[in-house]
């Protein structure tokens, strides 16, 4: 039932838009100012690599070897997907352009920040982005993807069709 509402119902959608808005606000902004700011990434991975040890860890090991192994020889790569990928989810949640990918790939930062033992705003932005999650289409009913994917359903359907007939 709560499923239902929050994927159909019209004022829900309003709801989720604002939602929606807030967060990609927040994600843009930060993007931005990552962008802007001549934002380095070595310092917060070497710091989230350390808060593995002692008794009651921060960080769980499997999170800091592949921090230590993999993003960390990589860190221009990991700075980019960051500053970049906060940039185009904000801009995307903001406009209701691919609304469930963009809230996807916000969640999935969220948790990388939380797995490496940062709080601040993520826990809240987790649980806002999973009712947009929940909501599918409806989180973005009130933004670009009313018209953009009834548009691509139907060029996809075209598509089938025309290569149903070619065999």
């Amino acid at each position: 039932m709560i499923n239902q509402m929050l994927r159909n119902n019209k004022v829900v959608a309003a709801i989720l838009t604002v939602f929606r808005v807030y967060l990609g606000y927040a994600w843009l902004t930060s993007g931005i100012g990552k962008l802007t700011g001549g934002f380095e990434i070595n310092g917060f991975l070497n710091g989230a690599i350390s808060k593995a040890d002692g008794a009651h860890p921060a960080v769980q090991g499997w999170w800091a070897v592949f921090l230590e192994q993999f993003a960390l020889p990589n860190h221009e790569l990991f700075a980019f997907l960051v500053m970049w990928g906060e940039v185009i989810a904000g801009t995307a949640l903001i406009l209701g352009l691919f609304t469930n990918l963009a809230a996807f790939s916000g969640i999935l930062m969220n948790f990388a920040f939380l797995f490496s033992g940062t709080t601040s705003t993520n826990p809240q932005m987790v649980i806002l982005t999973i009712f947009l999650l929940v909501a599918g289409t409806n989180a973005g009913r009130y933004g670009l993807d009313r018209w953009v994917l009834p548009l691509l359903q139907n060029r996809t359907l075209s598509f089938h069709k025309k290569r149903l007939m070619l065999q």
